[in-house]
Protein backbone atom coordinates (compact mmCIF):
# COMPACT_ATOMS: atom_id res chain seq x y z
CA UNK A 1 0.00 0.00 0.00
CA UNK A 2 2.96 2.09 0.99
CA UNK A 3 4.69 1.58 -2.58
CA UNK A 4 1.72 2.62 -4.23
CA UNK A 5 1.29 5.84 -2.75
CA UNK A 6 5.30 6.79 -3.40
CA UNK A 7 5.01 5.60 -7.07
CA UNK A 8 2.01 8.25 -7.86
CA UNK A 9 2.81 10.62 -5.53
CA UNK A 10 6.04 11.96 -6.85
CA UNK A 11 5.52 12.39 -10.65
CA UNK A 12 2.61 14.75 -9.28
CA UNK A 13 4.92 16.87 -7.22
CA UNK A 14 7.52 16.84 -10.28
CA UNK A 15 4.57 18.21 -12.27
CA UNK A 16 3.54 21.10 -9.75
CA UNK A 17 7.31 22.06 -9.73
CA UNK A 18 7.71 21.87 -13.47
CA UNK A 19 4.23 24.23 -13.63
CA UNK A 20 5.57 26.28 -11.41
CA UNK A 21 9.02 27.13 -13.00
CA UNK A 22 7.06 27.34 -16.03
CA UNK A 23 4.89 30.56 -14.69
CA UNK A 24 8.12 32.48 -13.18
CA UNK A 25 9.56 31.97 -16.93
CA UNK A 26 6.70 33.40 -18.79
CA UNK A 27 6.22 35.83 -16.40
CA UNK A 28 9.59 37.65 -17.07
CA UNK A 29 9.47 36.79 -20.83
CA UNK A 30 6.42 38.29 -21.13
CA UNK A 31 7.75 41.77 -19.56
CA UNK A 32 10.51 41.52 -21.34
CA UNK A 33 8.70 41.28 -24.73
CA UNK A 34 6.02 43.81 -23.87
CA UNK A 35 8.81 46.38 -23.11
CA UNK A 36 10.97 45.33 -26.66
CA UNK A 37 7.98 45.81 -27.91
CA UNK A 38 6.94 49.16 -26.30
CA UNK A 39 10.47 50.76 -26.82
CA UNK A 40 10.29 49.74 -30.82
CA UNK A 41 6.98 51.37 -31.07
CA UNK A 42 5.79 53.68 -28.86
CA UNK A 43 9.35 55.02 -27.42
CA UNK A 44 11.07 54.72 -31.15
CA UNK A 45 8.53 57.52 -32.32
CA UNK A 46 8.22 59.77 -29.54
CA UNK A 47 11.63 61.41 -29.55
CA UNK A 48 12.41 63.32 -26.95
CA UNK A 49 9.15 63.62 -25.78
CA UNK A 50 8.81 60.29 -24.10
CA UNK A 51 5.33 59.90 -22.32
CA UNK A 52 4.73 58.43 -18.45
CA UNK A 53 3.92 54.89 -18.24
CA UNK A 54 0.49 54.13 -16.50
CA UNK A 55 0.13 52.11 -13.58
CA UNK A 56 -0.83 48.98 -15.61
CA UNK A 57 2.19 49.73 -18.43
CA UNK A 58 4.29 49.33 -14.81
CA UNK A 59 2.96 46.00 -14.12
CA UNK A 60 3.05 44.96 -17.63
CA UNK A 61 7.10 45.30 -17.91
CA UNK A 62 7.79 44.89 -14.22
CA UNK A 63 11.43 45.49 -13.53
CA UNK A 64 11.89 46.83 -16.89
CA UNK A 65 9.82 49.71 -16.04
CA UNK A 66 13.49 51.12 -13.80
CA UNK A 67 14.94 50.94 -17.42
CA UNK A 68 12.41 52.91 -18.69
CA UNK A 69 12.65 55.29 -15.85
CA UNK A 70 16.09 56.30 -17.30
CA UNK A 71 15.26 57.18 -20.59
CA UNK A 72 12.18 59.28 -19.11
CA UNK A 73 14.29 60.98 -16.44
CA UNK A 74 16.97 62.27 -19.05
CA UNK A 75 14.03 63.22 -22.04
CA UNK A 76 12.41 65.71 -19.17
CA UNK A 77 15.66 67.24 -18.23
CA UNK A 78 16.20 67.88 -22.59
CA UNK A 79 12.64 69.57 -22.74
CA UNK A 80 13.29 71.46 -19.60
CA UNK A 81 16.41 72.55 -21.37
CA UNK A 82 15.15 73.88 -24.47
CA UNK A 83 11.73 75.30 -23.12
CA UNK A 84 13.34 76.90 -20.17
CA UNK A 85 16.27 77.90 -21.49
CA UNK A 86 16.81 77.81 -25.22
CA UNK A 87 13.39 79.12 -26.45
CA UNK A 88 13.56 82.21 -24.14
CA UNK A 89 17.21 83.28 -25.41
CA UNK A 90 16.03 82.46 -28.81
CA UNK A 91 13.33 84.39 -28.10
CA UNK A 92 15.34 87.45 -26.67
CA UNK A 93 17.97 87.63 -29.24
CA UNK A 94 15.58 87.44 -32.33
CA UNK A 95 14.31 90.70 -31.25
CA UNK A 96 17.69 92.52 -31.93
CA UNK A 97 17.75 94.30 -35.43
CA UNK A 98 18.95 97.14 -34.52
CA UNK A 99 21.93 99.11 -32.64
CA UNK A 100 19.30 100.12 -30.25
CA UNK A 101 17.82 96.59 -29.30
CA UNK A 102 21.10 96.30 -27.57
CA UNK A 103 20.27 98.65 -25.10
CA UNK A 104 16.06 97.74 -24.64
CA UNK A 105 16.64 93.68 -25.14
CA UNK A 106 19.94 93.98 -22.63
CA UNK A 107 17.94 92.93 -19.30
CA UNK A 108 15.53 90.03 -21.35
CA UNK A 109 19.33 88.96 -22.91
CA UNK A 110 20.99 88.87 -19.63
CA UNK A 111 18.17 86.82 -17.52
CA UNK A 112 17.94 83.92 -20.36
CA UNK A 113 22.14 84.15 -19.69
CA UNK A 114 21.40 82.75 -16.59
CA UNK A 115 19.10 80.49 -17.72
CA UNK A 116 21.54 78.78 -19.51
CA UNK A 117 24.06 78.71 -17.98
CA UNK A 118 22.17 76.62 -15.29
CA UNK A 119 20.49 74.71 -18.40
CA UNK A 120 23.87 73.34 -18.97
CA UNK A 121 24.77 72.00 -15.77
CA UNK A 122 21.80 69.85 -15.32
CA UNK A 123 21.94 68.70 -18.67
CA UNK A 124 25.47 67.17 -17.94
CA UNK A 125 24.71 66.13 -14.11
CA UNK A 126 21.57 64.33 -15.91
CA UNK A 127 23.41 62.46 -18.52
CA UNK A 128 25.64 61.71 -16.36
CA UNK A 129 23.36 59.98 -13.83
CA UNK A 130 21.96 58.25 -16.94
CA UNK A 131 24.89 56.70 -18.22
CA UNK A 132 25.75 55.71 -14.47
CA UNK A 133 22.27 54.58 -14.23
CA UNK A 134 22.30 52.58 -17.54
CA UNK A 135 26.15 50.86 -16.84
CA UNK A 136 24.19 49.12 -13.78
CA UNK A 137 21.85 47.43 -15.70
CA UNK A 138 21.71 43.78 -16.50
CA UNK A 139 19.57 42.89 -19.31
CA UNK A 140 19.06 39.69 -21.20
CA UNK A 141 20.98 40.71 -24.61
CA UNK A 142 17.85 40.39 -26.90
CA UNK A 143 16.49 43.49 -24.20
CA UNK A 144 20.27 44.93 -24.63
CA UNK A 145 20.43 45.59 -28.34
CA UNK A 146 17.14 47.49 -28.88
CA UNK A 147 18.00 49.43 -25.46
CA UNK A 148 21.03 50.52 -26.62
CA UNK A 149 20.10 51.80 -29.92
CA UNK A 150 16.85 53.73 -28.16
CA UNK A 151 19.47 54.83 -25.64
CA UNK A 152 21.20 56.36 -28.19
CA UNK A 153 18.47 58.39 -29.23
CA UNK A 154 16.98 59.41 -26.46
CA UNK A 155 19.83 59.95 -24.21
CA UNK A 156 23.12 60.23 -25.98
CA UNK A 157 22.57 62.01 -29.40
CA UNK A 158 20.34 65.12 -27.67
CA UNK A 159 22.88 65.59 -24.81
CA UNK A 160 25.53 65.23 -27.91
CA UNK A 161 23.74 68.12 -29.42
CA UNK A 162 23.06 70.45 -26.84
CA UNK A 163 26.20 69.89 -24.82
CA UNK A 164 28.24 72.78 -27.21
CA UNK A 165 24.71 74.86 -27.83
CA UNK A 166 23.99 75.81 -24.72
CA UNK A 167 27.77 77.84 -23.33
CA UNK A 168 27.59 79.02 -27.68
CA UNK A 169 24.61 80.81 -27.08
CA UNK A 170 25.47 81.96 -23.38
CA UNK A 171 28.78 83.30 -25.11
CA UNK A 172 26.49 85.05 -27.39
CA UNK A 173 24.30 86.21 -25.25
CA UNK A 174 27.30 87.58 -22.82
CA UNK A 175 27.87 89.99 -25.91
CA UNK A 176 24.72 91.06 -26.67
CA UNK A 177 24.61 92.34 -22.91
CA UNK A 178 27.95 94.18 -22.78
CA UNK A 179 26.95 95.56 -26.40
CA UNK A 180 23.67 97.02 -24.38
CA UNK A 181 26.31 98.09 -21.39
CA UNK A 182 28.30 99.86 -23.74
CA UNK A 183 25.79 102.14 -25.65
CA UNK A 184 24.40 102.35 -22.06
CA UNK A 185 27.72 104.16 -21.32
CA UNK A 186 27.70 106.22 -23.66
CA UNK A 187 24.15 107.95 -22.98
CA UNK A 188 23.08 110.76 -24.97
CA UNK A 189 26.50 111.41 -26.99
CA UNK A 190 25.30 108.78 -29.49
CA UNK A 191 22.02 109.11 -31.66
CA UNK A 192 20.06 106.59 -33.36
CA UNK A 193 18.33 107.55 -36.69
CA UNK A 194 17.07 104.73 -39.45
CA UNK A 195 18.33 101.88 -37.46
CA UNK A 196 21.99 103.05 -37.45
CA UNK A 197 24.31 104.33 -34.17
CA UNK A 198 26.30 107.39 -34.49
CA UNK A 199 29.23 108.37 -32.47
CA UNK A 200 30.61 111.46 -31.65
CA UNK A 201 34.06 110.05 -31.67
CA UNK A 202 36.12 107.50 -34.17
CA UNK A 203 37.39 105.51 -30.36
CA UNK A 204 33.54 105.14 -29.37
CA UNK A 205 32.64 103.80 -33.11
CA UNK A 206 35.66 101.18 -33.12
CA UNK A 207 34.72 100.07 -29.41
CA UNK A 208 31.53 99.42 -31.30
CA UNK A 209 32.93 98.12 -34.10
CA UNK A 210 34.66 95.57 -32.12
CA UNK A 211 31.64 94.12 -29.96
CA UNK A 212 29.68 93.96 -33.49
CA UNK A 213 32.53 91.72 -35.06
CA UNK A 214 32.50 89.66 -31.69
CA UNK A 215 29.04 88.90 -32.24
CA UNK A 216 29.01 88.55 -36.04
CA UNK A 217 31.89 85.51 -35.20
CA UNK A 218 29.50 84.24 -32.67
CA UNK A 219 25.94 84.12 -34.78
CA UNK A 220 25.58 80.53 -35.89
CA UNK A 221 25.20 79.36 -32.12
CA UNK A 222 21.79 81.51 -32.71
CA UNK A 223 20.89 79.92 -36.08
CA UNK A 224 22.35 76.13 -34.24
CA UNK A 225 20.37 76.88 -31.45
CA UNK A 226 17.08 77.41 -33.77
CA UNK A 227 17.66 74.55 -35.67
CA UNK A 228 17.71 72.09 -32.34
CA UNK A 229 14.68 73.84 -31.57
CA UNK A 230 12.69 72.41 -34.58
CA UNK A 231 14.25 68.89 -34.34
CA UNK A 232 12.97 68.72 -30.88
Amino acid sequence: MTMGISRFSLPALALVATALLSGCGDSESDQRKAFIDYLNTTVARSGEQLPRLSEDQKKQFGPYANDYTILYTFANEVNKAVDQGLKPAIASLGTIRTPQDYLTQRDAVSQSTGSLSVMAQQIQAAKTQADTAKGALKQPDELKTVYDRIYSNVVTTPASKLSPVLPALQSLSQDVVQAGDFLRQQGTSVSYNNGSVQFPTQQQAQQYNTLMSNLASKSQALNQAKQLVQEN
